[in-house]
C-alpha cells in the first residue's frame, strides 16, 4: 500500500481518468482530481480524495489543482494525464480553432502540468508521470487526425522530458491503448473490429492497472517510453 503517496489524475470524472483514480485510491494513494464535470467532485468524495472542477486547457486551473494538492497533502508523487476524446473530423474540415483547442488539451496541458509539478518532485526526490495516448499516435490514421499529430508530439515531449529529468528520478511515460470501455455497447457508432483479442475492449480498470504499474517502483527503470496496450494493432516494432 502507498498510504503516504499522492497522485493527481486529470479528466477524472469518467472513463480512463476515473478508472485510474479508482485504481490508485484502491492501492492507497491519496488522489487529487480535476475534470470539467461536477461528477469529479462526487468521485473524489467517494475515494476520500480532493477535486476541483476545471479544464486542463486552462493554465490557471492546473495551477489551482497543483497548489490545492500541495496545500492538502504536501507532496505530489504521480500524475496521470488523461483526456477527453478529441473529435474525429475529416482532415481539412478541422479549422484553426479546433486545432488550437486540441493542441492545448492533448499537448500543452502535459507541458504545463510538468512545469508545475517538476520542482516539488525534485525536492522530494522523484516522481512519475503517465500520459494517456492512443495506439495510432505513431501510425497516423485519417479517422483520428489528432492522435497522429498532437499525441505524436506529446510522445516526443515524453521522451525529451524523461531525458532531461532522469537524474532527478522523475520519470515520464505514455500509455497507448486501443479501444477502452467497460462494455461493447459503450462503443456503439465506433468502427470496432470484430476480432478483439478477448471479444471485448480493455476495461478502464484493466488499463488503470498498467498505468499504476508504470507509476510504481516496479517500473523505476522505465522512462521516456510509450507502452502499447493495443492487442498488437500497431505494426511498428
Amino acid at each position: 500500500m502507498n498510504s503516504n503517496k499522492v497522485a493527481i489524475v486529470t479528466a477524472a470524472s469518467r472513463g480512463i481518468g476515473a478508472g485510474c483514480a479508482k485504481e490508485l485510491a484502491a492501492r492507497g494513494y491519496q488522489v487529487s482530481l480535476i475534470a470539467r464535470s461536477d461528477r469529479v467532485l462526487y468521485l473524489a468524495q467517494e475515494l476520500n480524495g480532493i477535486a476541483i472542477q476545471g479544464s486542463i486547457s486552462v493554465f490557471e486551473d492546473l495551477e489551482r489543482l497543483v497548489q490545492n494538492t500541495l496545500n492538502k497533502f504536501g507532496r505530489i508523487d504521480a500524475v496521470v494525464n488523461s483526456f477527453g476524446d478529441p473529435p474525429r473530423s475529416d482532415l481539412l474540415d478541422i479549422d484553426d480553432e479546433m486545432w488550437l483547442e486540441n493542441f492545448e488539451m492533448l499537448f500543452l496541458s502535459v507541458v504545463r502540468i510538468a512545469k508545475l509539478v517538476t520542482k516539488p518532485m525534485q525536492e522530494q526526490g522523484g516522481g512519475a508521470i503517465v500520459n494517456i495516448s492512443a495506439c495510432d499516435s505513431q501510425e497516423p490514421e485519417l479517422g483520428t487526425a489528432f492522435s497522429g499529430t498532437l499525441r505524436a508530439a506529446m510522445e516526443g515531449f515524453t521522451k525529451l522530458y524523461a531525458k532531461r529529468y532522469r537524474a532527478d528520478r522523475i520519470r515520464m511515460n505514455s500509455v497507448a491503448p486501443f479501444f477502452v470501455a467497460d462494455s461493447i455497447e459503450e462503443l456503439e457508432g465506433w468502427n470496432v473490429p470484430s476480432n478483439l483479442m478477448w471479444g471485448r475492449p480493455t476495461t478502464y480498470s484493466e488499463l488503470a492497472k498498467t498505468v499504476a504499474f508504470l507509476i510504481s517502483d516496479d517500473a523505476k527503470f522505465i522512462t521516456g517510453t510509450t507502452l502499447k496496450v493495443d492487442e498488437a494493432r500497431s505494426a511498428a516494432i
